[in-house]
């Protein structure tokens, strides 16, 4: 690997994940492990010889590794260590000040980025005194999103939710950043329709940078 030969901190880290492709990677894998071809899906700007090599380096330098499924999944999938977990706010600190810079793309998000664009974008001061549990089912991907004191949890874990939000992620896009009507096509609720609705007013627009 390329390195900036430099003992500051932000060189050496960037050392490890400062080549293209190496963050994104790690925001694929934030919400839990992923195939290779689950990535390439995420990363379709990403060719697979390019993805392989960022993957073989992000193993070698301790952020993610590899396991086996066990049957009769038998697959193998990639997934961040300890140490990759750890850049988890730095990604949604990131995220933060990108979403404050024009956006110049009108290129969908990938389901995780989007879940992790409710997850940086996550006003607590709205939340103060709203405790629930939604699922999102986006397509063949589920998320459970809990809101209690003030925090927003999400993960891909299965647990009894207070309701049930089922659509597609461009369309929850709409629906928690532009304003879209919960009534929309394409978009079916179950269990307590109040509660979503909250639910997505907890996720404001950033203001743009001058």
């Amino acid at each position: 690997m390329r390195s900036y030969d430099d003992p500051c901190g932000i060189a050496r880290a960037l050392d490890h994940v400062g080549e293209r492709w190496a963050l994104l990677i790690v925001r694929e894998l934030l919400l839990g492990p992923k195939r290779f071809t689950d990535l390439r899906s995420g990363l379709p700007g990403a060719s697979q010889n390019v993805l392989a090599q960022r993957l073989r380096e992000l193993e070698e330098s301790g952020v993610v590794r590899r396991r086996r499924l066990p049957p009769p999944a038998a697959s193998r999938v990639y997934e961040l260590t300890d140490r990759g977990l750890d850049l988890e706010p730095v990604v949604l600190a990131l995220a933060r000040w990108g979403s404050r810079a024009p956006l110049r793309s009108d290129a969908p998000l990938s389901v995780d980025a989007l879940v992790l664009a409710l997850k940086s974008t996550f006003d607590a001061e709205a939340a103060q005194g709203f405790d629930a549990r939604v699922e999102l089912r986006l397509g063949e991907d589920r998320f459970l999103a809990e809101v209690r004191d003030a925090r927003l949890s999400l993960s891909r874990a299965f647990a009894e939710s207070d309701a049930v939000l089922d659509t597609d992620a461009g369309t929850l896009r709409a629906l928690a950043f532009t304003g879209l009507p919960l009534d929309s096509d394409g978009v079916e609720v179950e269990g307590d329709r109040q509660v979503v609705e909250r639910f997505l007013k907890l996720f404001p627009r950033p203001a743009m940078s001058s």
